[in-house]
């Protein structure tokens, strides 16, 4: 499985599916978070592999 951090919320994903595929599933927008595995950002059209973990970090902005 392919784990998913955001805060305190831990998401289970089948591995296999892209990033942006994953997001979606458990309802973030991609816009929202920006996601690092292994302290290297990701992008979008990564493919999840088993075994990853993956810490979302919400994007703040404002103006």
């Amino acid at each position: 499985m392919v784990k998913l951090i955001l805060r305190n919320q831990e998401y289970e994903i089948r591995p296999g599916v892209t990033l942006l595929a994953a997001l979606k599933k458990i309802g973030l927008l991609p816009e929202a978070v920006l996601a690092v595995r292994a302290g290297e950002m990701i992008l979008e059209d990564e493919i999840l592999q088993d075994g990853d973990v993956v810490k979302l970090v919400a994007v703040i902005s404002g103006g």
